[in-house]
């Protein structure tokens, strides 16, 4: 833990990682990044794990429910099969391609249904949250209030 806040279900803006979306934090993961979700039904952001450093805090805070058991394992990726000698040169463009498994799909939906309505409670916060984040010539997110 390197000392921010992570408090739960608080608003975050994401800077680098999707392009400056708003998102909003579930937990700290055992492996110190944040499991961060759009929720992806209002802006596209899939549940995803980020690093603090790559976020700015804001004061907004929602009231969420209990969220499924969601670990670091399930964001690891599956190693690639090792090739022997003659398939080494031959092109597969078509096995190269990430596809995302189902109960991934399955986990976003559920925790979609869990957060849009928590929300969909806040007064403008869904719009607030589609928006994009961005700063003009001459504002400094250390000098703002958000």
């Amino acid at each position: 833990s390197s000392g921010i806040n992570t408090e739960y279900g608080k608003q975050w803006y994401q800077r680098r990682v999707r392009g400056g979306k708003r998102v909003i934090v579930l937990k700290q993961m055992p492996s110190g990044l944040l499991l961060v979700t759009g929720p992806y039904k209002i802006n596209g952001v899939p549940l995803r794990r980020v690093d603090q450093a790559y976020v700015i805090a804001t004061s907004t805070k929602v009231e969420l429910p209990a969220l499924p058991a969601i670990s670091d394992e399930m964001f690891k990726r599956k190693g690639k099969p090792t090739k022997n000698e003659k398939e080494m040169f031959v092109d597969n463009a078509g096995d190269n391609s990430y596809k995302i498994s189902d109960e991934k799909v399955a986990l976003q939906k559920q925790v979609d249904a869990l957060v849009v309505p928590a929300v969909k409670k806040v007064d403008m916060l869904q719009s607030y949250l589609r928006s994009r984040f961005t700063l003009t010539k001459g504002q400094f997110p250390h000098e703002m209030k958000f």
